[in-house]
């Protein structure tokens, strides 16, 4: 009964340390409420997100703004068609120590941090982006034979304009994977526009403050792993990634049609895993199926590979999955 307690207990101090996470943000970003909860996920779940928006929606500011909340090592990567790999993991730097002896030092890039923000990280060339594949999936990097661990916690957040494609590359699908979403984020309204310009026009600064750190985030990443997810809540999970798979029987007719090649196992573990910490910040003990079903356009929309088809008449990802959630709710109806 007392170790029931005591979960419960801690429960209700992780839940109370994420609310004062969420208003500290919120004193800080104008609007952008389910931007911020979606970071948010992706982070208690363990994973890393992708931002699309176009300039000067307040990304970079949110990854600063989670980095100061959360008392985080800050790293920001400004991706450009001539950066190198180097560049991003480091390097082996030739040192002479007092006798003239010389040495390799092992020389960290700026991926050596707990957030990473990699700012419009599809200007650079895939060879470059690929740097961070090993640092995304094993939180190591390898350079010159030696392996070497990243910092706990670790998340890597990227950012990219949907709308200037001139001088971008188009991201690697295992990097793609390898973010659990991909948050889209919207254009403030006129009275949110009101009172950005109103914040950012005086001499008064809003500081958000620090509220936790890396290490009770680990531990609330852990409450959140031991979320309970019913059987029936996995089986939903899978069939929603089976319809995402044009070959796949069950898959809609839009599917079948303007679709390429459906999610991987990545976009399951990422469904459960996101519905999870949604479960978690609404305050519930288990996710459910309307859990998945919030998470799944975040989740897929960066996984379903469209056709030319699609390309053509301007079929979106987003679209495909509602078609799926759709498809999903009939079944069940049945």
């Amino acid at each position: 009964m007392s170790s029931e307690v005591n979960w419960k207990q801690k429960w209700e101090e992780h839940l109370e340390v994420m609310d004062q996470v969420s208003a500290a943000v919120g004193r800080v970003m104008i609007g952008q409420q389910n931007v911020v909860e979606q970071v948010l996920i992706a982070m208690l779940a363990g994973g890393h997100a992708l931002l699309e928006g176009v300039p000067g929606l307040g990304k970079t500011l949110l990854v600063r703004t989670i980095a100061q909340c959360l008392d985080l090592s800050f790293s920001r990567i400004q991706f450009t068609p001539d950066l190198m790999p180097a560049d991003i993991v480091g390097t082996q730097m030739i040192t002479a120590d007092e006798t003239g002896k010389t040495s390799f030092r092992f020389q960290p890039g700026p991926v050596f941090g707990n957030l990473v923000l990699a700012d419009e990280i599809n200007r650079a060339t895939p060879k470059t982006q690929s740097a961070l594949l090993e640092a995304m999936q094993e939180h190591t990097v390898t350079v010159a034979g030696k392996t070497r661990p990243l910092p706990e916690p670790f998340f890597v957040l990227a950012t990219q304009n949907p709308l200037e494609m001139e001088g971008t590359y188009v991201l690697p699908e295992a990097q793609l994977d390898r973010f659990l979403l991909k948050i889209v984020v919207g254009f403030p309204s006129e009275e949110e526009l009101k009172q950005i310009v109103t914040q950012t026009s005086s001499n008064r600064t809003v500081e958000p403050g620090k509220v936790a750190d890396g290490a009770l985030l680990q531990q609330i990443q852990a409450t959140v792993r031991d979320l309970l997810v019913p059987d029936e809540v996995v089986d939903e999970a899978v069939r929603l990634l089976l319809m995402t798979h044009p070959s796949h029987p069950s898959a809609p007719a839009p599917v079948r049609q303007y679709v390429r090649a459906g999610a991987g196992p990545r976009g399951v573990q990422a469904l459960v895993q996101a519905a999870k910490a949604k479960a978690f910040l609404h305050r519930r003990f288990n996710a459910s199926r309307e859990d998945l079903e919030a998470v799944a356009p975040a989740v897929f929309r960066h996984r379903i590979l469209l056709n030319f088809e699609a390309e053509a008449v301007g079929i979106t990802t987003d679209q495909l999955v509602s078609e799926i959630l759709e498809e999903m709710k009939k079944g069940s109806a049945r």
